[in-house]
């Protein structure tokens, strides 16, 4: 699915603003996480150290650094760890 455009300001969209999101985000207990890993779906983060890399853990705990392009294409750019 290809990425859509609005020329709305943000704060005319419905939902919650960027500031609650990033509350809601930090609030998190790790459970959808934990319950996507025991699907066997990989979970994408971003690490805390900078530079902050897009990472994919996939269920048998293996680390990729990772990149997506606009059409939600993955390139695996490098292992991360053991």
């Amino acid at each position: 699915m290809a990425p859509t455009h609005s020329d709305e300001p943000v704060s005319d969209h419905e939902g919650p603003s960027w500031v609650e999101l990033e509350a809601q985000l930090s609030c998190a207990d790790g459970a959808a996480a934990a319950a996507h890993l025991a699907a066997g779906r990989p979970i994408y983060y971003r690490d805390e150290q900078p530079p902050h890399p897009l990472l994919r853990k996939w269920p048998d705990g293996r680390r990729e650094v990772v990149s997506v392009d606009d059409d939600g294409v993955v390139t695996v750019l490098g292992q991360v760890g053991p």
